[in-house]
């Protein structure tokens, strides 16, 4: 076990107010994007997004180093990376100008969609996520 873990829940804090802000910079950004908005694409929220991207992803490499190996026996956070590589590229494209408005639309809509997939795997600890939730009558 890491002599890191008595830090555990100060970093997952961190962790989780870095996905808050990054999630809610990228909604906002993407959003008033596809209303015609131009500050979206100025320097500061674009490094404002790197900047909390950079925290985030430090994070989550530290909490990461520090929990057991036992912790990812069910294979939930290797489903959560990739899901986070798939959000990446969707909101990347999401954010394209040079691509007509509805198929950003679409591609925004499957990054929030994808975002909230994530959320639900990390809150679960399975890679089903919110599909736990949902019981056979």
């Amino acid at each position: 076990m890491s002599s890191l873990l008595v830090f555990y829940p100060q970093v997952k804090w961190v962790h989780v107010h870095a996905v808050i802000c990054s999630g809610t910079l990228f909604a906002l950004r993407c959003g008033a994007s596809l209303f015609g908005a131009r500050w979206p694409r100025h320097w500061l929220p674009r490094y404002l997004s790197y900047s909390i991207d950079t925290v985030l992803l430090t994070a989550a490499t530290m909490l990461y180093s520090m929990l057991p190996a036992g912790m990812f026996t069910n294979h939930w956070l290797t489903v959560k990376l990739i899901l986070v590589v798939v959000y990446i590229g969707l909101g990347m494209l999401a954010m394209r100008a040079q691509l007509p408005l509805r198929r950003r639309a679409l591609l925004y809509a499957a990054a929030l969609l994808t975002f909230v997939s994530i959320y639900g795997i990390a809150r679960m600890h399975h890679p089903a996520g919110w599909w736990l939730l949902v019981r056979p009558v």
